[in-house]
């Protein structure tokens, strides 16, 4: 799997780039902690918990306001694995799904391990942040895909039958790929979707959200996103469930005041398809990030996923200064995400100057190593 050269970065277009960077990721973990206290609770149920308009602010989940679950916690070894298969890159080693599956199988550990093994020399230092060592609801096709070394492939996925929609939730990081051909960012993020969630419409779906999020990243509108995943899904066997539900979204905006009845609507069963077509619905409609994240969650589904996915979105369109400050200041694990997002963007229009054939820099090979 190759991919195409980026373009000379000049200084405003890094600033740019690194704000869509830490908006995604900033979006999609704030999506994912205010939707994720209502998980589980039908629309009726979040009235009656948090009032008439539904749920408006953080709520508490896991003994605070703003905890993140399994999903931020798997976007951030998404992440992680894209910075060192740049790096292992340097090796003659190139096989980026191998560099996702080893992150993730990280990943693994910290929802088995009492904390941080130092023994593990190899394992960089996000997985030597203790915070991320609390089990937060972690689907149990995750475990699964995750839990030995068999990488799940298109022709040998883990959990064909999966329809979820967690694999989507991770795969922001691989829209974020901006010097990368469209086509190369959705064979990638359905390849790493393949490792947990084998149902054709599940990793067609992280494969059309990646499109939609790395369009977004390179300045693109939100519908002219859309459009460019709906050109490229039509090659895939497979893929009209995915594409539905995306015209779906798209003649929803059409119909009217926004409603949770149409988010609802458009969740269905809460897989991946629907859950992809409420985050393009409610980033295209919402007055602001709050308004859409919001709309997002107040749903009978799986409200962290549609807020993770919705937050992802509306941070890459409009980075990271449109967040909600107050929700920010409140979000759990921000510093390693402000960290991370930074390397990564650093790593993507930097990379030559920390590592390659004229000399490394150590500081940054002790953070991500190639092992």
């Amino acid at each position: 799997m190759g991919a195409t050269a980026g373009a000379v970065w000049g200084r405003a277009e890094q600033q740019d780039f690194r704000s869509r960077v830490r908006g995604t990721l900033l979006g999609a973990a704030v999506g994912d902690a205010l939707g994720a206290p209502v998980d589980g609770l039908t629309l009726e149920g979040i009235r009656e918990a948090h009032g008439a308009e539904g749920l408006v602010d953080l709520a508490f989940g896991h003994g605070r306001r703003g905890s993140v679950t399994h999903l931020t916690q798997l976007i951030l070894f998404s992440l992680d694995g894209l910075i060192r298969a740049q790096v292992r890159r340097d090796t003659g080693a190139w096989h980026p799904p191998t560099d996702l599956h080893r992150a993730y199988r990280r990943w693994a550990a910290t929802q088995s391990d009492w904390g941080p093994d130092e023994r593990r020399k190899d394992d960089g230092w996000l997985a030597r942040e203790e915070w991320l060592y609390a089990r937060r609801d972690p689907a149990r096709s995750c475990l699964i895909g995750f839990g030995d070394d068999i990488m799940g492939t298109l022709d040998a996925p883990k959990n064909p039958g999966e329809p979820g929609p967690e694999a989507a939730a991770r795969s922001a990081p691989f829209g974020l790929l901006v010097g990368w051909e469209p086509q190369l960012v959705m064979q990638l993020a359905v390849e790493c979707a393949a490792q947990t969630h084998g149902h054709p419409t599940a990793y067609l779906a992280a494969g059309a959200y990646a499109v939609i999020v790395h369009a977004l990243a390179r300045g693109e509108s939100l519908d002219g996103a859309v459009q460019r995943a709906l050109a490229i899904l039509a090659a895939r066997p497979g893929q009209q469930p995915v594409a539905d539900a995306l015209q779906h979204a798209l003649g929803a905006v059409r119909q009217g005041m926004p409603a949770p009845g149409r988010v609802e609507e458009l969740a269905g069963d809460g897989t991946a398809e629907g859950l992809l077509a409420v985050a393009v619905y409610c980033a295209l409609v919402g007055d602001d990030i709050r308004h859409g994240l919001c709309l997002a969650v107040n749903q009978s589904g799986p409200s962290g996923v549609a807020g993770a996915l919705t937050g992802g979105l509306l941070g890459a369109l409009h980075g990271e200064t449109a967040l909600p400050p107050a929700w920010l200041a409140e979000l759990e694990g921000r510093p390693t995400m402000l960290a991370l997002a930074d390397d990564f963007a650093m790593e993507m229009t930097q990379g030559p100057a920390l590592h390659g054939p004229g000399g490394s820099a150590p500081g940054w090979l002790a953070r991500y190593p190639r092992a």
